[in-house]
């Protein structure tokens, strides 16, 4: 029998990895929750290297482990193998546990989130999505198609290129933005494109030379003014996107446009079960099959992650 827990001022805790994508999809999920949430930063010691199937803070640095005390609260939501034994640990004094991503020790979660794309297959404590978790939402797109309205004005088909790098590293091969670029471009009204932290200036400028020809607004990584990536899902009557972002490809679901997905030649077999399991699924097609239209429903998975949540009794009282 779990032992008993204190009334929290934070019903909800998030272990927020170092790294943003991996912290994203806990937030994510915090977020549609509608309760107030803590979220505890993470570092990382050595140990959290081992594969730490059980309870523990051994892999936290020691600055990391005084967050952890009482009250401890009703939830918890975590994501990536090393936050993993963090969580257990808190289940351990009362909390309710929902992970996500593939950890030692799953079958100790009250609900694990995978992607199709991990092919873990059925479990009594589990359930599948396309993609990852994220935070975008169908309520950021709309208020992003409000503040970034003037991007509606460019001429339609309007392509919103989504275009990262390297899985490992840092600086795309500026001859494979360009060709990206030029393709988008031979059958776009306009592109609005962003380039991520692992395009590199170079790739960057070599994308905005071969975007010259068409109407476009491209926002690299470090240029003034905000970022206006909600914007361009919103806007976006065709999206095209990198193969190697698990977060961009998820991110585009939300939206009602067709995705085609570009590989940048690096990723792999996770990334291209990904690439699989989007197109088995009709959500997606090849950077090859562009610019045929077809139709697809807007995938809201976070939503079906909240509604598994209350429909376990997760965030009830024992």
């Amino acid at each position: 029998m779990r032992a008993s827990m204190s009334e929290a001022a934070e019903p909800v805790w998030v272990l927020a990895d170092p790294r943003a994508g991996t912290a994203a999809q806990a937030i994510g999920i915090a977020e549609r929750l509608g309760l107030p949430f803590r979220a505890v930063p993470l570092e990382w010691g050595p140990l959290a290297r081992l594969p730490l199937g059980w309870g523990t803070l051994l892999g936290l640095a020691p600055a990391s482990r005084g967050a952890f005390r009482p009250p401890w609260p009703r939830l918890v939501v975590s994501a990536g193998r090393r936050s993993a034994p963090v969580a257990l640990w808190l289940r351990r004094r009362g909390a309710r546990v929902v992970h996500c991503m593939r950890a030692p020790g799953s079958a100790g979660f009250d609900l694990q989130v995978v992607g199709a794309h991990d092919g873990m297959g059925p479990a009594p404590n589990r359930i599948e999505i396309l993609g990852a978790a994220h935070r975008v939402t169908p309520a950021a797109l709309a208020a992003g198609r409000t503040r970034f309205a003037a991007l509606g004005g460019l001429p339609s088909p309007r392509v919103g290129l989504l275009l990262g790098g390297p899985v490992r590293g840092e600086g795309l091969d500026p001859a494979i933005a360009a060709a990206l670029g030029r393709r988008v471009a031979g059958f776009a009204g306009s592109v609005m494109a962003t380039a991520s932290r692992r395009t590199g200036a170079a790739a960057t400028a070599a994308l905005a030379e071969a975007l010259a020809p068409v109407p476009h607004r491209l926002h690299g990584w470090g240029s003034a003014g905000e970022n206006p990536y909600l914007g361009i899902l919103a806007w976006a009557d065709v999206m095209v996107v990198s193969g190697d972002s698990v977060s961009m490809l998820s991110e585009a679901l939300v939206t009602a446009a067709p995705i085609f997905i570009a590989p940048l030649g690096d990723e792999g077999p996770r990334h291209r079960a990904l690439h699989a399991s989007l197109q088995a699924a009709g959500q997606a097609r090849p950077i090859d099959d562009a610019p045929a239209p077809f139709a697809r429903q807007p995938r809201d998975e976070v939503a079906r992650i909240v509604a598994a949540i209350r429909e376990r009794g997760l965030l009830t009282h024992e």
